[in-house]
């Protein structure tokens, strides 16, 4: 392989979230972080050169994207999954989040409820609760064989209840590790279209699908689909770039893109990062052998993970992922509560994760990893958490 994802990085005295702020939160200064989701592998190498001669200019005034950006989107949709954006329908954000948050205020008012699928990404109950929405939760089902299923009945049954105006939809699904099919995704849209519910679509861990597995866009399946959502994309988690802070979002509702504009014009932004422009468009183009290669890596690290679960901490069970680097454990087996699996994670195993109970009341007893980095380093905090949860 051209690049080596075993390599290991120092991230320490780099400001970085993930390494850097343990002791401000309180935590063990010693731990290895397996949680926020960023990579801890280098960026391509032509991001990283084109950055560089970004930076020789030496001129970092107000910028903003051109045609050629325009057509390396277009490009990186069209080859990744046959669909055929039209530049009209992009509104660049500094954030998946971020855009979430705008789409709250542009198509809800104080009091609507919006539904989200927990467990799920804690930001989305965030964004409804902080912004003084009603927050509704169709809860997936963890079944007996160990993966997660929607409940239409429940989901179309709240809908009703509640007048829900709004669905943030996770695909692929953070943490549980789901896919959906095109099948899930039409009785999901023709639900909402049936009850008048936009749909956001986060779509951020989409280049990030395992074998046997593949990613649906939301607003590719039909046209009346494509009218009645938002789909919010990212290089950001794809090529470990969210510190330089760009989504593109796209809206091929015209009226939906003018109230999503106007939410943000609202907020005070405008323009975006000149080096999120430069990264993404240069990752687009030129990084598809880089993210080939990783995906490669994931998969090993993921097999790497599932053997070592099954030898050495048998009653800890993998929910099989089908994307995302972010895979989701079954702790329940061992008898602890959420505070015991977290104190000990902490103080005893010295590892650094995402409590199951951030995502929601479905996530108790889990934890979620995060496999982005060196095997070297996923291997060693696995044998910390062996040795505190086997004994």
């Amino acid at each position: 392989m051209k690049y080596n994802f075993d390599e290991i990085i120092p991230r320490k005295d780099t400001n970085s979230l993930k390494y850097d702020y343990a002791k401000k939160r309180g935590l063990p200064q010693d731990l290895i972080p397996l949680w926020v989701a960023d990579m801890d592998f280098k960026s391509p190498q032509p991001v990283i050169d084109a950055l560089i001669e970004k930076s020789k200019h030496g001129i970092f005034g107000y910028s903003d994207s051109m045609e050629d950006y325009n057509q390396v989107l277009k490009n990186w949709f069209s080859s990744q999954y046959g669909w055929l954006i039209d530049p009209k329908w992009l509104v660049k954000t500094p954030g998946v989040v971020f855009a979430i948050n705008m789409a709250i205020h542009a198509y809800t008012e104080e009091k609507d409820y919006t539904l989200i699928q927990e467990p799920v990404y804690y930001p989305f109950r965030d964004s409804i609760e902080k912004n003084n929405r009603k927050l509704v939760v169709n809860e997936l089902i963890y079944t007996t064989e160990g993966t997660y299923v929607i409940d239409f009945d429940d989901f179309e049954r709240k809908i009703r209840q509640y007048h829900v105006k709004l669905f943030i939809l996770s695909n692929p699904h953070n943490p549980v590790g789901r896919v959906f099919t095109q099948d899930e995704l039409i009785q999901l849209g023709n639900i909402c279209l049936k009850h008048n519910v936009i749909v956001i679509s986060d779509e951020i861990h989409q280049d990030f699908i395992y074998p046997g597995y593949q990613h649906t866009v939301f607003a590719n399946i039909n046209d009346a689909f494509a009218q009645n959502s938002i789909t919010c994309t990212s290089p950001s988690k794809t090529f470990n770039l969210a510190g330089l802070q760009l989504s593109n979002v796209f809206i091929p509702n015209v009226d939906l893109r003018k109230k999503f504009i106007k939410a943000l014009t609202r907020s005070g932004y405008s323009q975006p990062n000149v080096m999120g422009l430069v990264s993404c468009q240069s990752a687009y183009e030129h990084g598809q052998e880089w993210l080939t290669q990783l995906n490669h890596y994931l998969y090993e690290n993921l097999t790497f993970t599932r053997d070592f679960l099954k030898n050495h901490l048998p009653n800890v069970h993998l929910i099989e992922p089908e994307g995302t680097y972010l895979i989701w454990i079954d702790f329940s087996s061992l008898g602890l509560s959420d505070e015991d699996i977290k104190q000990k994670m902490l103080y005893e195993a010295k590892v650094w994760l995402d409590d199951g109970t951030m995502f929601g009341q479905g996530g108790c007893g889990f934890q979620r990893i995060n496999i982005a980095c060196p095997r070297p380093i996923l291997e060693q905090a696995l044998r910390q958490i062996a040795k505190t949860f086997s004994d």
